[in-house]
């Protein structure tokens, strides 16, 4: 290490991917020292997963990640897999199961990855500074990163600073200041991974429903989920709406299909040949919530509230049928940055190696994490970007 300075490697950011690079560095020797703004590193890893911490999934591919360069995340997630992770997950016990689509989750809390995180770092020697503001960050010769508590330089920095989602948790725009200080771009940021607001009678019909779940299949022209859909208070929430919500842009519409995998009009002409006396709520009530069923009855066919199904038409078994498999809904908007579960967007990846995260504007800058224009999708991908490029960097640092 040069005389000059305090640190080899200063992360700033004490997140996953800024704990699991500090771990990776510091065990080949580096003197690393960690900074984070907040109280308390690891937040967004506790409240993760319901408490629980989806910390990765058994299918990890590039096409489960969101970037205007779909072709980036793949060097990273190749050299740091899923099972690198779950082999540091069995390694210091942690008992996991499988949830749903291959989702990971700890058996007991997220606490047990945060406490596998900081054990490595403890192990290797790393400092790590809570409570620490950062004021600016300049380079002549090393780099030198003034805080509220001092100045520290250091030969490399490591920006993992994360996105803007969860705003009660502190976050800042301070990663994509620091990248456009450096002479690098930013992707245009949105929430992703965030639930979808109403408006008008769409809003009081979800409020009416709210806590009502049911899978469905939901989609737009660019992509399509099959999962879970919750009505909340102010709209739809759930894995689909989750999902879909990184592929919606504002004023478009999207289509939910209320009965995935069954042929809605097939059905209910052979409903009419076979019961005949049966009533439309009733038949519906067999494969949807009750209470769903009323609510669509209510807005949408109150005129065939007390006919009998035999009594239908061709006409009216196809109107019927195409809302159950393709309800057009408008959302207004989504509920933001205050619960979006990452950030879409952030820095371009054209000012970025691929293998090292290292910038292309600056040597000895790294960028890795969610302040990266990566966005995975939900159920673990995240946490494993977070990981698989923030082994990218600590390799390249200690080669």
């Amino acid at each position: 290490m040069s005389e000059n300075v305090d640190f080899d490697v200063i992360i700033v950011g004490g997140g996953a991917a800024g704990l699991m690079c500090a771990s990776k560095v510091a065990s080949y020797g580096k003197r690393t020292l960690l900074l984070e703004r907040t109280n308390k590193v690891g937040k967004k890893i506790l409240m993760s997963g319901g408490g629980r911490c989806n910390f990765t999934n058994l299918d990890i591919t590039p096409e489960n990640y969101i970037s205007n360069n779909p072709h980036f995340a793949k060097s990273a997630l190749s050299r740091y897999t899923q099972w690198d992770f779950i082999g540091l997950v069995c390694e210091y016990g942690v008992a996991y199961h499988e949830k749903t689509l291959g989702q990971l989750f700890c058996d007991n809390s997220s606490k047990d990855i945060l406490r596998i995180l900081l054990q490595e770092n403890e192990k290797h020697g790393v400092s790590i500074k809570t409570n620490t503001d950062i004021y600016g960050v300049s380079f002549e010769n090393n780099y030198r990163v003034e805080t509220s508590k001092g100045e520290f330089r250091a030969e490399t920095v490591v920006v993992a600073s994360g996105g803007l989602s969860i705003p009660s948790m502190g976050v800042t725009g301070f990663g994509y200041e620091l990248a456009e200080q450096f002479g690098m771009k930013i992707i245009p940021t949105v929430p992703a991974l965030v639930p979808f607001t109403l408006s008008g009678e769409l809003k009081q019909f979800a409020e009416r429903l709210s806590g009502v779940s049911l899978p469905v299949t939901m989609g737009n022209k660019r992509a399509n989920f099959y999962e879970s859909m919750l009505f909340t208070h102010r709209g739809l929430s759930g894995p689909a709406v989750l999902q879909l919500s990184s592929y919606w842009k504002p004023g478009e519409s999207i289509s939910i299909d209320l009965l995935p995998g069954e042929d809605a009009k097939g059905w209910l002409l052979a409903a009419k040949q076979s019961n005949p006396k049966s009533l439309l709520r009733t038949l519906l009530g067999q494969k949807m919530p009750k209470k769903l069923v009323q609510e669509l009855v209510d807005n949408y066919w109150q005129a065939l509230n007390e006919k009998n199904i035999g009594d239908f038409s061709h006409q009216v078994i196809s109107e019927v049928a195409d809302l159950l498999s393709d309800w057009q809904i408008k959302p207004s908007g989504t509920e933001g940055y205050r619960t979006a579960e990452v950030t879409m967007g952030g820095v371009d990846t054209n000012y970025l190696s691929s293998k090292s995260m290292e910038s292309t504007t600056q040597p000895g800058l790294f960028f890795i994490g969610e302040v990266v224009d990566v966005t995975g999708h939900l159920g673990g991908y995240n946490f494993q970007w977070a990981w698989s490029s923030a082994y990218a960097a600590a390799q390249a640092i200690v080669s």
